[in-house]
């Protein structure tokens, strides 16, 4: 899905979860609208982007100065024996009050460390990039899950809609050989064989109605709205033909998995030089403000204080270490090579599945009008076969077999549409191009 359609997911305020309820009718948009609103996925997605949002700063990357405030304060009570040249001038006092005050203010800063900071600055960067990418994937992903759960209940509805009408032709099958019982041209048989044709059928609806709910509660599991919420579909399976292989292929590089496989790759090679600056020097600034103060009731100095600014610069030169930070270097190379042959692991695992997937929906495609024409042939012929039946001109296994000829293509049609409709867009959201 294009950037835009999720911007107008976000904001889109018209079909809130009260309104449709009272609407009670769902179309796809709608459906996935709630559902990336609520997507418990894409929220912890958003939070992750949020985060590494937060995260890209030139603080963080130690970019910027860092600045101490610190103070100490000591109360000293002591015993002062001091003697002088001068007998006059000695002092012997036990329990002499002392005050200690010390302040200062510092800030460092970094000059130079192998370029360190600016490489951090850009892995978080496309750390950040990544997690967009990712979030973009998590809402592909779901709104490719929502509409095949979607087109998955209009299926279940059209089956059972298949199964209703041939109830419909199964009652009148029934009432015809009732009447005809009662006036002596029907046996027993005739009466019993349709009456467990029909029972068979509402049997079969009875199933198709569970299978119709459950699939409802995994598309309203998906939209995390409640499992017997009321809603009616209202979109059909409508198949777009017209979707070109070489053309989709070159959509593929534009994929957010992609985008976030290629983000780890740049995420490594800036790893790399942030353990390769290791190896050099790092200059520091180093300036603040100092304050000192001693204070005694007693002694030789009764006061002294020292203040005043300062300003300096710090060399450090790793010289050895163990050679831990080579191998640290060496690490993120290999992991660099990790992350560009995942990079190509999963382009050709989209690839491939692009590949498949396009088969299947051309061969959905080709099936289709085939299917189409046999169910069409199959309704006029249930419809002829149940007249001639009226007539006296056909029998109970002549409508049997016209209903179970209808049931069987109106089932193959309605999957083949849907089987058409998945690759459809499963093709879309490999190519990021789904749209609804």
């Amino acid at each position: 899905m294009r950037k835009h359609n999720y911007i107008f997911l976000f904001f889109a305020t018209l079909f809130s979860t009260e309104k449709l309820a009272a609407q009670n009718n769902l179309s796809l948009k709608e459906a996935i609208t709630i559902a990336i609103q609520n997507s418990y996925d894409i929220k912890l997605m958003e939070n992750n982007v949020a985060i590494a949002k937060n995260n890209n700063n030139y603080g963080v990357a130690g970019g910027l100065p860092s600045v101490t405030a610190t103070t100490t304060n000591n109360n000293t009570l002591t015993t002062i024996n001091q003697t002088f040249p001068d007998p006059s001038r000695n002092t012997s006092r036990n329990g002499v009050d002392g005050a200690t005050l010390n302040g200062g203010l510092t800030a460092t800063m970094i000059l130079f460390n192998g370029y360190r900071v600016a490489a951090t600055k850009s892995r978080l960067a496309s750390i950040e990039k990544q997690t967009i990418a990712a979030l973009q994937t998590q809402m592909l992903n779901t709104t490719s899950t929502v509409m095949q759960q979607y087109y998955n209940v209009v299926r279940q509805d059209a089956f059972l809609k298949t199964i209703v009408k041939s109830i419909d032709a199964s009652e009148q099958r029934l009432s015809i050989v009732k009447a005809r019982q009662a006036n002596g041209t029907a046996n027993q048989a005739d009466l019993l064989q349709s009456n467990l044709d029909l029972n068979a059928l509402i049997q079969a609806k009875q199933n198709q109605l569970l299978i119709l709910e459950q699939v409802k509660a995994d598309l309203f599991n998906s939209m995390v709205v409640p499992s017997n919420s009321n809603y009616t579909l209202t979109d059909s399976i409508q198949v777009d033909t017209k979707i070109n292989l070489a053309e989709v292929e070159s959509k593929v590089k534009d994929h957010p998995m992609l985008q976030s496989a290629q983000q780890l790759i740049n995420v490594n090679q800036f790893l790399e030089k942030e353990t390769k600056a290791l190896t050099y020097p790092t200059l520091r600034a180093n300036g603040g403000y100092n304050y000192n103060s001693n204070r005694s009731t007693a002694g030789f100095i009764l006061v002294n204080e020292s203040y005043g600014p300062f300003l300096g610069l710090n060399l450090s030169i790793p010289i050895y270490a163990g050679s831990t930070s080579k191998r640290a270097f060496k690490n993120a190379q290999i992991n660099t090579v990790s992350a560009k042959l995942q990079y190509d692991n999963t382009a050709q695992d989209i690839a491939t599945e692009l590949y498949k997937t396009y088969q299947n929906y051309q061969n959905s495609l080709k099936q289709t009008p085939i299917e189409t024409q046999n169910y069409e042939m199959s309704e006029a012929l249930l419809n002829l076969v149940m007249e001639r039946f009226k007539l006296g001109q056909a029998t109970i296994v002549d409508v049997k077999q016209a209903q179970q000829s209808f049931e069987t293509a109106g089932f193959r049609l309605t999957s083949l549409k849907f089987t058409a409709k998945i690759a459809e867009v499963e093709l879309k959201r490999m190519s990021n191009q789904l749209t609804f």
